[in-house]
Formats: structure tokens, sequence, C-alpha cells
């Protein structure tokens, strides 16, 4: 049962921008309460922190897109949004949702960002 879908990757030149969705289906309830990240992972590279959210509304971002990722989350509609502007091709992997509640950690399939030069 497929439980955080994430959408709106795509191919983007260079500069350009994207903005990622993090649906949570029903099934794991509302995410108010929950901390929500995005990671990605590049071919060959571990998979790496991009930004993370609490249920505060405090925000962090991995150093490498600081001042151009922005996370933000609607919890009336179960949603997290990534905005990515100023694409570097180095931005180019899956990036994937997480939810962590107490004792449980979510996780989506995965939606593909790739950047061209």
């Amino acid at each position: 049962q497929v439980q955080l879908v994430e959408s709106g990757g795509g191919l983007v030149q260079a500069g350009g921008s994207l903005r990622l969705s993090c649906v949570a289906s029903q099934s794991i309830g509302s995410i108010n309460a929950m901390t929500m990240r995005f990671y990605r992972q590049a071919p060959g590279k571990q998979r790496e922190l991009v930004a993370v959210i609490n249920s505060g509304g405090n925000t962090n971002y991995g150093d490498s897109v600081k001042g151009r990722f922005t996370i933000s989350r609607d919890n009336a509609e179960n949603t997290v949004y990534l905005q990515m502007n100023s694409l570097k091709p180095e931005d180019t992997a899956v990036y994937y949702c997480n939810a962590l509640t107490i004792g449980v950690s979510y996780w989506g399939r995965g939606t593909q960002v790739t950047v061209s030069s």
C-alpha cells in the first residue's frame, strides 16, 4: 500500500525550477504531528538529506541546497512541497519523501529530477 506519493519531477535545464509534491495517504493518517523530509539519491551515491520541516513549521536544509530550495507543508491537504529554484546538474537524483512519527517512518517511491546543462 502506497503511503506517500511524490510528484512533480521531470527534466529541466540548469537555472530552471521545479516544485515537488508529497501527498500522504489516509492510511497513515494526518501529517500534522509528523516531521517531513525530502531526501535524494543520485546514481552511485548515498542518500542525502535535502530538507526537513517539523510539525511547528521549522525548516532546515542540506548545505548544497540552502538558498535555492524551500520546503513547506499544507496540513489540510496532507501534503508537503519542495520548491526547487536555480537548479544545477548536480541536483539530478531521485527525490524521496519521508514522514517520521513516534516509532514509525514512511517512505515514498521517489520522483526523478534531471537537470541538463
